[in-house]
């Protein structure tokens, strides 16, 4: 599988559209608006995430949720909060989830590398500038096609840790503490564990 998204990474390197060159060197981040990627997990991870989403300003559009395709709460949370904003310009996009509640470690190796094959053309696609998830193994395909975006234009990866981790990351957060350009904890003493995390207080 990895050599699989090694080839498709060059080819696109190699088919590169000259846009794409242009933006990496003549973007001005600091007046023009910035796309966001967030990934809503489910139940207690999406109110977590949306309150950050909520905080953010204006000029992080367009915004494009990616949640699991069996969770139809995440999308009525998402559509009910965009309807509060001004610009509403955003879209929601369904993947398949990483991991089922109570599924096998096993079988979670094959269904993460399935939901890679829909995660990986969405993001090459959209090209994100920033990607905001948390929670749920769904955004670990999501993150490592940002990560590999990274050879193409800047994209900076950022997750932010459940507040019911206390004490130590969940996998999901110790798996991107290797690529993630930021980990943003609730509780000091997590930052303490794990230094390169960012403590932010509580969320919502």
């Amino acid at each position: 599988f990895v050599l699989i998204v090694g080839l498709c990474c060059i080819i696109y390197l190699i088919f590169l559209d000259e846009n794409d060159t242009k933006f990496c060197k003549t973007r001005d981040k600091s007046s023009q608006p910035a796309s966001l990627m967030v990934v809503a997990g489910s139940g207690g991870h999406t109110t977590e995430i949306l309150s950050l989403v909520n905080e953010l300003g204006s000029h992080y559009q367009p915004r494009y949720y990616v949640i699991a395709k069996t969770d139809s709460m995440s999308e009525e949370k998402i559509t009910r909060l965009e309807s509060t904003k001004k610009n509403r310009e955003y879209h929601i996009y369904q993947v398949p989830r990483s991991r089922e509640v109570k599924q096998s470690w096993l079988t979670t190796v094959i269904s993460t590398l399935y939901a890679a094959l829909y995660s990986f053309p969405l993001v090459f696609k959209i090209k994100p500038e920033i990607i905001l998830c948390n929670g749920p193994g769904t955004c670990i395909p999501i993150c490592f096609a940002g990560f590999l975006l990274k050879v193409l234009r800047p994209v900076k990866v950022v997750y932010v840790e459940s507040v019911c981790r206390v004490e130590t990351l969940s996998l999901s957060g110790k798996i991107l503490l290797h690529i993630a350009d930021e980990i943003l904890v609730q509780w000091p003493q997590l930052q303490h564990k794990y230094p390169k995390t960012k403590y932010i207080g509580r969320v919502s």
